[in-house]
C-alpha cells in the first residue's frame, strides 16, 4: 500500500490506513525505530516487561544473593525508633 509523507505542524508524518491498523492490530503507543533504512512500528513494551522471568533464573543461579550479605547492621533503629504512620 502506498502513501505520502505529509507536514503536521513542523514535522512530518504518515497516515496509516485503518486495514493496515487492524491488520496489524497496533493501537495507542507505538515504539518506531530505523532498521537496514526501514522505518519500524511496533507495540511498545510495558516498563519492566520480562523482570519476573529474569529475576526467576537469577534466583535459580544463585545470582540473588546479597553482596555483603555477612554485614551486620545496627539493628536497634529498624526495632526499635522507627514507626511506620
Amino acid at each position: 500500500m502506498r502513501t505520502r509523507i505529509v507536514k503536521i505542524g513542523n514535522s512530518q508524518g504518515v497516515r496509516i490506513p485503518k486495514a493496515l491498523l487492524e491488520e496489524s492490530g497496533l493501537s495507542g503507543e507505538v515504539d518506531i525505530s530505523v532498521h537496514d533504512g526501514a522505518l519500524v512500528i511496533a507495540a511498545a513494551g510495558r516498563p519492566r516487561q520480562g523482570w519476573d522471568e529474569a529475576f526467576r533464573q537469577m534466583a535459580l543461579r544463585g545470582g540473588d544473593e546479597l553482596i555483603d550479605g555477612d554485614v551486620v547492621t545496627s539493628g536497634t533503629f529498624d526495632e526499635k525508633s522507627w514507626t511506620w504512620e
